[in-house]
């Protein structure tokens, strides 16, 4: 199969035109790279080698600069993804609650392991660390949109809804889930109008916000940061008293306390004696 190294003149000239929207919002053109290479990824489905080299010369960068970039962070794919990303966190608390079997039951049901994608092309499978939403574990994400509280059997019917081509709605975020190539646009920059749809922050989120009113806390003013922490009912000294840090007890050898808690500041022929 041969590999297409260039864009159709049409679909260039509007990435083009895209790229330049997206270099004037910085000082320096080299720092649109990121935006730049969720761009790319939008129209080929992952970073190809022709994205990569429209972004070296938009950007005056070699390509071995934007691949070293390209190669660091896991949003980025090196080879075609599936339509939807379907991320299952496996890290500590995930992982606790139920994590771990609800990747291996998904990859197991859908023949796939980590970053590899179903035959049909509609599903690419991660184990991902952290998917930031620990106060609703265990968590898979689509498309990095969130579905919380999820078992085995719910992520197994999320996946099948997905391959059967059926819309499915986020437990927060946008009304449905878009495809991994129109999200990409979205993390390039451009807004698709749908940053209000849907619930922001759930009860488990604001459950502290909540309590904190209830009963009246607020942040600490400038010297209660500086002398002890805010609780309920008064403030915890701090036991230096003000000082941001221990303070220097000067020594026999050291009256001035010129060299800090740990004899800092002494020299060669001082630490010999």
């Amino acid at each position: 199969m041969s590999v297409v190294t260039t864009y159709a003149p049409e679909v260039e000239e509007r990435l083009r035109g895209e790229a330049g929207q997206i270099i004037s919002r910085y000082p320096q053109a080299r720092s649109a790279l990121l935006p730049m290479l969720h761009l790319v990824q939008s129209e080929d489905g992952y970073v190809s080698a022709r994205g990569i080299a429209l972004c070296a010369e938009l950007l005056g960068l070699t390509r071995a600069e934007v691949s070293a970039v390209a190669t660091f962070y896991t949003q980025y794919k090196r080879h075609p993804n599936g339509q939807y990303t379907v991320g299952v966190c496996t890290n500590a608390l995930c992982a606790v609650m139920g994590g771990d079997i609800i990747y291996d039951k998904v990859s197991e049901h859908l023949g796939i392991g980590h970053d590899e994608t179903t035959e049909d092309g509609v599903i690419t499978l991660e184990q991902v660390e952290c998917n930031a939403a620990c106060d609703y574990a265990p968590v898979v994400v689509v498309n990095w949109e969130f579905f919380d509280n999820q078992t085995p059997t719910s992520a197994i019917e999320l996946v099948d809804e997905l391959r059967a081509g059926r819309p499915v709605t986020p437990t927060r975020g946008a009304a449905t889930v878009g495809t991994f190539k129109e999200i990409s646009h979205v993390l390039a920059g451009f807004e698709d109008g749908r940053a209000d749809e849907g619930v922001g922050a759930g009860p488990a989120t604001l459950a502290g916000l909540q309590l904190s009113r209830e009963r009246g806390w607020t942040a600490p003013a400038t010297d209660e940061a500086r002398g002890g922490g805010a609780v309920e009912g008064g403030t915890v000294p701090n036991p230096y008293g003000s000082a941001e840090r221990p303070p220097t007890t000067p020594d026999d050898t050291d009256p001035a306390g010129k060299r800090g808690p740990a004899g800092e500041g002494a020299t060669a022929e001082e630490g010999k004696q």
